[in-house]
């Protein structure tokens, strides 16, 4: 079912879109008027636009957009089984993107938008279903304003990784995800292919040559670049090796031409946080990702797990 209707009256209407295309050609506009608030969704249809669905195997991707008198006022998207992701709402336009969901029969596993649409949207489902959402995690979406390289910087050096690190890159974001209890790719060498060819990993090295910590990047769009993953085996943090490979992506964002740099911290996670800021970036907005329980009527009977390629980092 689509709820597309005329949008000549002025009354706010949601759409559902049938691919990544059409999605682009309605919000793209929009989406990219606020690149930091909308970064998951850019970087997200980014991919598909360029990639295709092949890596969403678990169903179509779904997208909407809410319109009023034909300007798109916000948007959302999920890629099967990840939560929905959703731009800013007020209360009023959570609960009729609940009622739009409801109508074209999308199944709502959870929700990650900023900290007051989250919230709202997870009221709607309680008021909705009679069950609880739970929260799942909180996050803080950073900005780069004047990067910092930490003192004392740890010996040793940055470089891109390349063909040799394949198969470490694999293992190591298996290891990232599996350390978060997340959902990403589910192949993890196809997880490296794809940023060696791209070359959108940095990686620090010891004087000797030994890879000890790692820093993705997604792809350049709307001026603006995430850092993700970062990354370091548990037996190698506490001695600034995220912090010095988050620098180097950092500079290889600046040097693609990036306007933005942005990175997600979990906001449990202090030691992640104070680096960050170290290392020049400032806060932009909270974030919150809520599990939405099966078994409740209504929009959303499902089950939750993590959104797309952000999980919190392990540095």
């Amino acid at each position: 079912m689509n709820t597309e209707t005329d949008t000549s009256t002025g009354i706010p209407t949601w759409h559902l879109l049938p691919d990544v295309h059409a999605f682009l050609a309605r919000a793209g506009g929009f989406l990219r008027s606020l690149p930091d608030l909308h970064t998951i969704l850019l970087t997200v249809t980014e991919g598909l636009r360029t990639r295709g669905d092949a890596a969403y195997e678990d169903g179509a991707p779904v997208f909407g957009v809410l319109e009023q008198a034909g300007e798109v006022r916000a948007a959302y998207l999920r890629t099967p089984p990840h939560p929905l992701v959703v731009t800013p709402l007020t209360a009023e336009e959570a609960g009729s993107l609940a009622a739009h969901l409801d109508a074209v029969g999308h199944t709502v596993p959870g929700v990650t938008a900023d900290n007051g649409t989250a919230a709202a949207l997870a009221e709607v489902w309680r008021l909705r279903t009679g069950v609880e959402p739970r929260l799942h995690e909180r996050t803080r979406l950073y900005r780069l304003r004047a990067l910092t390289p930490p003192e004392p910087m740890p010996e040793g050096s940055g470089r891109i990784a390349d063909e040799r690190d394949r198969e470490l890159l694999a293992r190591w974001y298996g290891e990232f995800v599996a350390a978060i209890n997340g959902v990403g790719s589910k192949d993890a060498r196809a997880w490296a292919d794809t940023h060696v060819a791209e070359r959108r990993v940095t990686l620090w090295e010891t004087p000797d040559g030994v890879p000890v910590s790692m820093a993705g990047l997604t792809s350049l769009v709307a001026g603006q670049i995430r850092l993700t993953p970062v990354y370091t085996p548990a037996h190698l943090r506490g001695r600034g090796y995220a912090g010095a490979a988050a620098v180097g992506a950092g500079r290889a964002a600046l040097a693609e031409g990036a306007d933005e740099v942005l990175l997600f911290a979990d906001l449990a996670n202090p030691t992640s946080n104070g680096l960050y800021q170290r290392v020049g970036y400032r806060p932009v907005t909270d974030f919150a990702m809520y599990d939405f329980p099966a078994g409740g009527a209504g929009s959303g009977a499902g089950r939750a797990l993590r959104t797309h390629e952000d999980p919190p980092d392990t540095a």
